[in-house]
């Protein structure tokens, strides 16, 4: 049912053509970022589509202000029992953590447009927002 729900974001198609460019250029590692994930239903999805589309070192970072969508999330990744995944979830305050990642930019960063625009750019290769994926590497 998650993953249902993560295939009806109209981000993942975005998300799908990232990740499915990247494999194609031969990447085998990849970094996801996602700065308001909730309880981390399209961050999980994507991390294990990344899986099956056979990229074999997978990191994910998850960021939502509620502590009880972060618990939810962090329940939900314990279901992940693959070693080639790993994924922590934070709370707390978004445009915080997003300064932590401009030292080494995440190869997707999943945001609202709420985050500015600097700010994401500098935090993502492809940022892809609520509306359109925009960056550097944009598949």
């Amino acid at each position: 049912m998650a993953r249902n729900i993560a295939l009806r974001d109209p981000r993942w198609d975005a998300i799908a053509a990232t990740l499915s460019g990247l494999r194609q250029r031969r990447r085998r590692a990849v970094r996801i970022v996602d700065a308001d994930c909730g309880c981390g239903t399209l961050l999980l999805a994507a991390l294990t589509h990344a899986r099956a589309l056979g990229f074999t070192a997978i990191e994910g970072r998850g960021l939502d202000r509620s502590p009880m969508r972060i618990g939810r999330a962090r329940r939900a990744a314990m279901r992940l029992r693959d070693p080639a995944i790993g994924v922590t979830f934070d709370a707390g305050d978004a445009l915080g953590a997003l300064v932590e990642e401009v030292d080494a930019p995440a190869d997707i960063l999943l945001c609202h447009t709420a985050v500015p625009g600097s700010m994401m750019a500098a935090a993502g290769d492809v940022v892809i927002g609520d509306s359109i994926p925009s960056g550097r590497g944009a598949a």
